[in-house]
């Protein structure tokens, strides 16, 4: 039998490395996980004994509402009004999906089609390439530079040079899994090449409050006119710990919004509630959660980057994101990054992510995620060091 939407899907690279992590634990191995970008930081105790609470109460038992119950959405629109200085009409210009993965593989349903085009980065975060893909359009791939303004140039060339011209481009700053980080500047020229060529834009702000060394991300909404022409993501999966709650908001242009909302009432009657009203007490009350989780990222970043320079691994310290993008080093880069990240879980006893994964535009490279603590993360870089015999590591200073 022929399954339709899976059968040309590669293998999920992640699982081999996930498979030789197993490997090792069942064999007594204890292996340092910085693959898989799950948090590991709880939830906020607010939200857990809410969700308690309101699970106590039969009525929050039934059917809820596929794009969010009002509260909710208020919380979502005062979030944005605080963090960003964006005004968002929880009524119109916001909607509650489960997770932004969901939201962006069923936003995706009602722009694509076969025959359409949608442009992506590459590398990037699976789901980027994989939703417009199971809604049957064609991925055209934009090469993601270290700065900003060669990404827009090629976002730019991309887009002309391709055909059919795309209807919709996917961003989504700080990025996974690169880190490269964008200012609202390049956001109001996204907005307007987007305008001008009749291209709706969405941005996952999966990052929204992971920022570092001074720098807040900033959101699409901010630029002038972007309602017009582009929808945003917002997950509570990092900035508020919440992995497996999710919640997740799009919002931004209101025909888009109700078009999402339309075909959610056939799909689903929404998250169990009693966990909207935790996420929404949390959004509310809880305000200062997100700064204490960037607090622990950023340590965790310096820790891991301080590392990795003592055992001489080069790499650039990101802006923002809870990854770290590391290029493979040069004596061991024709292995390719499945071959290395294979021996860095077998023999260094420390589990990561493949550049290739995130596509071609990823081969060379490899991703730390920042799931473990300080110990932890010290722990593998001694690991590192007595595997990677080939790197010459500097003085100290």
């Amino acid at each position: 039998m022929e399954f339709r939407r899976i059968t040309n899907l590669p293998p999920y690279v992640f699982t081999i490395i996930d498979q030789l992590k197993v490997a090792g634990r069942r064999a007594g191995d204890d292996i340092i996980d910085l693959g898989f970008g799950n948090p590991d930081l709880p939830s906020h105790p607010t939200a857990v004994a809410k969700l308690a609470e309101a699970a106590e109460n039969p009525r929050n038992h039934r059917y809820s509402s596929s794009r969010g119950i009002p509260k909710l959405r208020e919380a979502m629109a005062g979030y944005y009004e605080r963090r960003f200085g964006v005004h968002l009409d929880p009524e119109t210009e916001v909607i509650n999906t489960i997770g932004a993965k969901e939201g962006l593989s069923h936003l995706m349903w009602v722009l694509a089609q076969p025959g359409d085009a949608v442009l992506v980065p590459t590398p990037s975060y699976p789901i980027h390439r994989y939703a417009p893909l199971f809604a049957g359009a064609e991925v055209r791939e934009i090469p993601l530079s270290t700065n900003a303004d060669d990404f827009f140039t090629a976002m730019a060339e991309r887009w002309e040079y391709s055909w059919p011209r795309p209807r919709v481009i996917v961003l989504s700053f700080p990025h996974n899994p690169t880190g490269l980080c964008v200012d609202v500047e390049f956001f109001e020229r996204a907005v307007e090449f987007a305008k001008a060529n009749d291209v709706l834009l969405v941005h996952d702000n999966a990052y929204a409050d992971i920022g570092y060394d001074g720098y807040k991300p900033p959101s699409i909404l901010q630029a002038e006119g972007a309602k017009d022409v582009a929808v945003e993501l917002y997950s509570m999966t990092k900035s508020f710990s919440m992995a497996g709650w999710r919640v997740a908001f799009m919002s931004g242009n209101p025909e888009v919004i109700a078009a999402l909302t339309k075909l959610k009432s056939y799909l689903d009657y929404g998250s169990f509630q009693p966990i909207q009203i935790a996420a929404t007490v949390v959004l509310n009350e809880e305000t200062d959660h997100p700064g204490e989780v960037n607090k622990v990222y950023q340590s965790r970043r310096d820790t891991l980057c301080d590392g990795l320079r003592r055992i001489g691994w080069e790499v650039t310290p990101p802006m923002g994101t809870m990854f770290v993008w590391a290029p493979i080093p040069q004596a061991y880069r024709e292995m390719g990054s499945v071959e290395f990240c294979s021996m860095l879980v077998k023999e260094a006893k420390v589990a990561t992510s493949p550049g290739v994964g995130f596509g071609p535009g990823g081969e060379g490279n490899v991703r730390f995620a920042l799931i473990e603590n300080e110990q932890r993360i010290n722990q593998a870089i001694r690991n590192m060091r007595a595997v990677l015999t080939r790197l010459e590591a500097p003085e100290d200073d």
